[in-house]
């Protein structure tokens, strides 16, 4: 199992909306669950600077299985995955925006948001993943 192109755009259509609603433009990117980007998109206005990090964020969301917000926590001084962020070439996120997706209890993707606070990032992508 693994998220397909309508699922990617059925994910980020809620995604934006959440974006929308909430009067922050976003970058938004969905990644099957190899871990490839399926779907991305850039709303107007939104920082050219987040496009890579809502993809590396999603990214890490399925490399580990795990929100970014989660992961993020459990890499601070003195937590058990301090310096994961170091790991694979640097593209490992650790802050929040990134949301595993499943379907039937197995991940089958992730859904990557990036252009506001932490915040405004892991609600967004928790409207995404919804739409799964």
């Amino acid at each position: 199992m693994t998220v397909k192109l309508e699922d990617a755009r059925r994910v980020i259509a809620a995604a934006e909306a959440k974006a929308d609603e909430i009067g922050q433009p976003m970058n938004i990117a969905v990644v099957d669950a190899g871990g490839n980007l399926v779907a991305h998109v850039r709303q107007d206005g939104a920082w050219i600077g987040s496009v890579d990090i809502s993809i590396s964020k999603a990214w890490t969301s399925r490399a580990f299985d795990i929100s970014t917000k989660d992961l993020g926590d459990n890499a601070q001084p003195t937590q058990q995955f301090f310096g994961i962020h170091t790991t694979n070439g640097g593209k490992v996120a650790i802050f929040a925006g990134g949301i595993p997706l499943s379907r039937d209890g197995v991940v089958v993707g992730a859904v990557g948001v990036s252009g506001g606070s932490g915040e405004q990032d892991h609600s967004v992508a928790e409207a995404g993943a919804a739409a799964l």
